[in-house]
This record gives C-alpha cells, structure tokens and sequence, in this order.
C-alpha cells in the first residue's frame, strides 16, 4: 500500500536521439523517391477516374445510385489524399535538403574566420 511509484526506466535506445543532420543526399533521394511514388499515384487516379467514366451506373434503383457514386468518390478521393500526401513529402524533404545546404555553407563560411 505505501509502495513509491514506480519510476520510468529511461530505455537506452529509445531516449538516443541523432545528433547529426540529415544528409542531403539522403533528402534527395527521399524527395525523389516520394516524388515518383506521387507521380505514379497521379497515374492509377487518373486510369481510375477514367474507368469509372467508361463505365456509368446502369440502375433504375435510387439507393444503388447514391451507394455506388459514393463508393466512387471515395476511391478517387483516396488515391487524390495518396498524391497529395506524397508531393508534399516530396517537397518537404527537398526544402529540408535546401536548408541543410545552406546550414552546411554558412558553417563553412564561418570556420575559417575562428
């Protein structure tokens, strides 16, 4: 009952953080991996969205109607979120990318002067 309460076990690995920036080619290659991942989810929407117009809802039943356009927006809104989730991955490492080159410049420009 008078028992102290237990205290967190600081766990090695999962307090370590890294120190060191990320590389850019590290961001690069991420952005551009993240950047074609987008660009192919551009292309299964737009071949998604294009099969869903090949093919219209061919029913006389008003709840087969509403059930199956919702269906369809909700696939093409998923594959649009897949492609907007990757681009801007994409971006964000691109500008991280930029902004650990300028970082690496201006730790460059000032060694020498010390």
């Amino acid at each position: 009952m008078n028992e102290p309460t237990p205290t967190e076990k600081s766990n090695s690995s999962a307090t370590e953080t890294d120190t060191n920036p990320p590389s850019i080619l590290r961001c690069i290659i991420g952005s551009i991996v993240a950047a074609t991942m987008a660009i192919g989810c551009f292309f299964i929407n737009s071949s998604i969205a294009q099969y869903f117009v090949d093919r219209p809802i061919h029913s006389s039943n008003y709840l087969v109607v509403n059930i199956t356009s919702a269906v369809r927006t909700l696939i093409i809104g998923i594959s649009t979120l897949a492609i907007g989730v990757f681009s801007l991955i994409a971006l964000g490492l691109l500008a991280l990318a930029i902004q650990v080159t300028i970082q690496q410049l201006k730790q460059q420009t000032s060694s020498p002067k010390n």
